[in-house]
């Protein structure tokens, strides 16, 4: 078997076998295929595309690619959950211990942020002494003791992805939606849970744009779960504005644990139930939409979600005091408003850019290597529809220098779109796929 066989088959429209896939990533990872050959590979993929047996094979040639977790001793149906990314989107922190306090066992391996969405490890990492780094067994443990843990991958985890993402980011090849999926469902699979839920995103804030490309990635993920013989669904959710009001990692873990006291935004408020309603009824913990919503509104509400986020604090080393006392965790003292310069309806946020400018504030990384700087950041005071008057505050911005904020400052206002007429109030959540 050739590589150059594979590539020209591939190239010309022909479907690859399973285990011409796996001579293909299993090269590719020990240092046999080449980066040049892999790249035409790659290419031949995104003009020719992936039946869901190809990308299931090669999302499995992925995944067997390093360490793989396995957690059939806990009992139970294990659920996790997977955001395509957004801005301000901090749901997994709520919603894995609130699933948790609702009696589901939820393993959560997470990643970190790059470009203008942030990243949920990033996140935890502004509690001080948090520890997301652990091996299998301690993972297994906290799930069997408290029902839930949330991790970052380990450094043997599914290393065929971070050669091919990488390679993707440089051969224009990282919008294929195959090799999206592959990329994804590799890991969600090897953190050893036996269903997901998607939130997959569109819109100006979204890696897929639309709602139609958004669905078709919906659908791609869901057929390759169903391939390698995993529950899932999906729901396509708006990303034309922030979620919450907070961006930027300590803001967005006090929203965070203000929502778990019940006092959160609606709109992440909303978008938690909805998707922890689906968790619990591919985990058998509802049988019902209806019981469902009743089982997390009173989890959320009566503190016990709360509860287990202490839980999740003192387990992974992280201070429980930070729940009461928000001055523990980092904070930067340079706060500034930016204020609308007319009266007017907000029609529309340029979401994406709201993302960047956080990032030059120091919330996020343009690079993988960038450092981040926990406690900058923003508040999004304004939704779409909401009228606002002249002088009237759009964001609250947390800033160290005025360099960083003079950028900040000119990209946030050309993000944000006032006129004469009321816009209607986006909805949130778009469609479900099964």
């Amino acid at each position: 078997m050739r590589a150059v066989d594979l590539i020209a088959k591939k190239r010309n429209g022909g479907e690859l076998d399973r285990g011409e896939i796996e001579f293909l990533i299993d090269g590719y990872v020990k240092g046999d295929i080449p980066d040049y050959q892999m790249s035409a590979f790659l290419m031949a993929v995104y003009f020719k595309g992936m039946t869901f047996a190809e990308t299931g094979a090669l999302t499995r040639s992925m995944m067997n690619s390093g360490d793989t977790f396995d957690l059939s001793s806990i009992p139970g149906i294990k659920v996790d959950k997977h955001s395509t990314g957004g801005v301000g989107d901090k749901v997994s922190l709520i919603l894995a211990p609130l699933a948790a306090a609702a009696g589901l066992p939820v393993p959560m391996v997470s990643g970190r942020g790059l470009g203008h969405t942030g990243g949920t490890l990033d996140k935890l990492d502004s509690i001080p002494g948090f520890q997301t780094r652990m091996d299998e067994a301690c993972f297994r443990k906290l799930i069997l003791k408290n029902g839930v843990a949330i991790i970052g991958q380990t450094d043997n985890f599914v290393p065929a992805d971070k050669k091919l993402y990488a390679l993707r980011d440089v051969t224009a090849t990282v919008e294929s939606i195959p090799l999206i999926s592959g990329s994804i469902v590799s890991k969600k699979a090897a953190s050893g849970a036996d269903a997901f839920v998607f939130d997959v995103k569109c819109g100006s804030g979204a890696f897929m744009d639309t709602k139609e490309k958004a669905t078709a990635l919906a659908g791609s993920l869901i057929g390759v779960m169903k391939e390698l013989g995993k529950k899932s669904l999906a729901l396509i959710t708006d990303m034309n504005q922030p979620l919450g009001k907070a961006i930027g990692n300590t803001l967005e873990i006090i929203e965070t644990i203000e929502t778990l006291k019940g006092r959160g935004p609606a709109d992440l408020t909303e978008l938690c139930i909805e998707l922890g309603i689906r968790m619990l009824l591919l985990g058998e913990r509802a049988a019902s939409i209806e019981e469902a919503r009743s089982i997390l509104e009173e989890r959320l509400y009566s503190g016990a979600a709360l509860a287990k986020f202490r839980e999740i604090l003192v387990e992974q080393g992280g201070n429980p005091a930070i729940c009461e006392d928000y001055s523990l965790m980092d904070l930067s003292p340079n706060k500034t408003e930016l204020t609308a310069p007319k009266r007017g309806y907000i029609q529309s946020f340029d979401t994406r850019e709201i993302g960047n400018a956080c990032m030059v504030l120091g919330a996020g990384r343009a690079k993988v290597d960038d450092v981040i700087d926990y406690g900058v950041g923003l508040i999004c005071h304004k939704r779409i529809g909401d009228a606002v008057g002249v002088g009237e505050s759009l964001f609250t911005v947390y800033y160290r220098n005025e360099k960083s904020l003079s950028e900040a400052t000119a990209r946030l206002s050309k993000s944000i779109n006032i006129s004469d007429k009321p816009a209607p109030p986006i909805k949130l959540v778009l469609d479900e796929i099964k």
